[in-house]
């Protein structure tokens, strides 16, 4: 039987255990929706290619395992998809965007939508190339799902011409291979391993600092084994955040700066030196660094390393622990975790006040406070964070009750996740609330999809922090240039509730700090995609500094 060559990509993606595709319409790509339908994949249809590529993002995060896929078509459909591809390469997502071109037949002579898409995607993807032959689609459909998986992971592209996508070849000319979505687990260099030890068994105020990769090599069960039996204070990075549960007495997140003050050793877990770390200016000259990482290319950047201990993360803290136990190794820091707590304690005390604040404007932290109460009467929320100032205080205020329950853009800082990212969460995870802490400003770019919400009866939440400004650009300005020189930063306390509310879905507007809970409540209990917007406080104080 003949069959189109949509049909074979459906069926290749099948076979990668793939159960949702995220798209937006499009007359280059239209053939692997009919081989959706065959194969029982859903198509969720959104508003803008970069909230289908953010999407395929958030189902890989949400699924380990397995990668996330994302259809875009030709020209506009995949410059618009470009920042979440790059979103994904910055956090390392395995996600496989298929992307439309032309018919190859016209090839160079100027049809629809035709430009040089893989020129544009290459140095943001690990793999990126076009498939010319109908019966060869499952066969680079493979390819394309390998190389995202493996390693540090990260987004492959495959483009299509239309009439190749539509080509039609019997089914016994086209292999189906046999697509593997976990790589294998490489093991570490023993030796460095017990160099490592032999580090801490020196070390008398040593922390760790757990990242993307403990996610990505599903490291945290060893992991937390040996943060448990060494004590060793703990502080959590990137996707990292929930790898250590905040029940851990070894878990910490006020006191990071002081910590790394004093430290003579560091282990980073998957933590990068990028700007997050000063890009290893944070670390003390004299401290010893262990760094375990996937990836031989990502040990020494910026800081030179003293231990290097490559391969997945699961199987280097499970040869830590193992050799741990052959060499009889006594390793306990719970003095230093208990100096760093007491710290922890104070500066939680310094925030109780304002935690409490009843001013109005709202205060951003009585805000979070009151999400973070609600929440905690929820079963396994998860908590997407979309936006600047507002999600530095929720991630300093909301406690990650487990794995996988905060998702943020990552090191790319792309606003527009919220909604992409909590589609993808809900789907995957239908039982559980998915709440989005937003900025106003964030807000604005992929709301629309909203509308994708309604339409497939995904009752998500929203809260905005609505401040009437682009707080981490207006405060620098301000301090730099003055009050008269603002420029770009303010906005109109609009009512995107409203906007949601046109759409299908709640909408509340509050104003006042004791109505939140309520209206928390009534969101979740109307059972639709409902919104939040929350009048915050305009901070314009400016303490120096730009986080870049």
């Amino acid at each position: 039987m003949a069959v189109h060559g949509g049909k074979l990509a459906a069926r290749a993606l099948k076979e990668a255990g793939v159960e949702v595709i995220f798209t937006l319409s499009g007359g280059h790509i239209m053939p692997i929706y009919d081989g959706c339908l065959d194969e029982g994949i859903r198509v969720i249809d959104v508003r803008h290619e970069q909230a289908a590529v953010h999407a395929a993002d958030s189902w890989a995060r949400c699924n380990p395992g397995r990668v996330g896929v994302a259809a875009i078509t030709a020209g506009p459909g995949v410059t618009d998809g470009v920042t979440g591809i790059a979103n994904a390469w910055r956090a390392n997502s395995p996600i496989l965007v298929f992307g439309g071109q032309g018919p190859f037949e016209n090839l160079r002579r100027g049809s629809l939508q035709e430009m040089d898409h893989l020129g544009v995607v290459r140095p943001i993807t690990k793999y990126c190339d076009a498939v010319y032959q109908t019966k060869r689609i499952p066969e680079y459909v493979e390819l394309a799902v390998r190389h995202a998986v493996s390693g540090i992971p990260g987004p492959a592209y495959l483009e299509i011409p239309m009439d190749v996508f539509m080509g039609e070849v019997e089914w016994e000319e086209a292999r189906i291979p046999k697509i593997r979505t976990e790589p294998p687990r490489i093991s570490p260099d023993r030796e460095e391993v017990r160099r490592a030890l032999e580090v801490l068994s020196h070390a008398e105020r040593p922390l760790l600092m757990a990242g993307t990769s403990v996610k990505w090599s599903r490291a945290s069960g060893p992991m937390n084994r040996f943060i448990a039996e060494t004590h060793i204070p703990t502080y959590t990075n990137g996707m990292g955040r929930g790898s250590v549960p905040p029940t851990s007495p070894e878990f910490l997140n006020r006191s990071r700066r002081a910590a790394l003050k004093q430290i003579d050793a560091i282990v980073l877990a998957g933590t990068l030196l990028d700007f997050r770390m000063r890009f290893g200016a944070s670390i003390p000259a004299d401290a010893k660094i262990i760094q375990l990482d996937m990836d031989n290319t990502l040990i020494g950047q910026n800081r030179q390393t003293d231990v290097p201990i490559v391969g997945n993360l699961a199987c280097s803290f499970e040869m830590l622990n193992e050799e741990r136990k052959n060499q009889s190794a006594q390793l306990d820091f719970s003095v230093f975790r208990d100096a760093l707590r007491e710290i922890e304690q104070a500066e939680e005390a310094k925030v109780e006040a304002s935690l409490h604040s009843d001013e109005v404007p709202i205060s951003p932290q009585r805000m979070c406070r009151e999400v973070r109460d609600w929440l905690a009467e929820l079963d396994e929320p998860i908590v997407i964070g979309d936006g600047g100032d507002i999600v530095a205080t929720a991630a300093k205020i909301l406690p990650v009750r487990s794995e996988g329950a905060w998702m943020d853009p990552g090191p790319l800082g792309t606003l527009g996740v919220g909604m992409p990212f909590a589609i993808a969460a809900k789907l995957a995870h239908p039982k559980r609330p998915v709440v989005i802490i937003y900025g106003d400003g964030s807000f604005g770019f992929n709301g629309f999809e909203y509308d994708t919400a309604v339409r497939f009866d995904l009752p998500i939440i929203g809260i905005v922090g609505n401040d009437g400004a682009w707080g981490q650009m207006m405060r620098p300005q301000l301090g730099l240039y003055g009050e008269d020189r603002l420029s770009a930063v303010l906005l109109n306390r609009s009512r995107y509730d409203k906007v949601v509310e046109a759409l299908g879905g709640h909408g509340e507007h509050v104003t006042e700090p004791g109505d939140l809970r309520g209206a928390l409540e009534r969101a979740l209990a109307s059972g639709k995609p409902a919104l939040i917007n929350v009048e915050i406080r305009q901070d314009r104080s400016y303490k120096g500094g730009i986080y870049v």
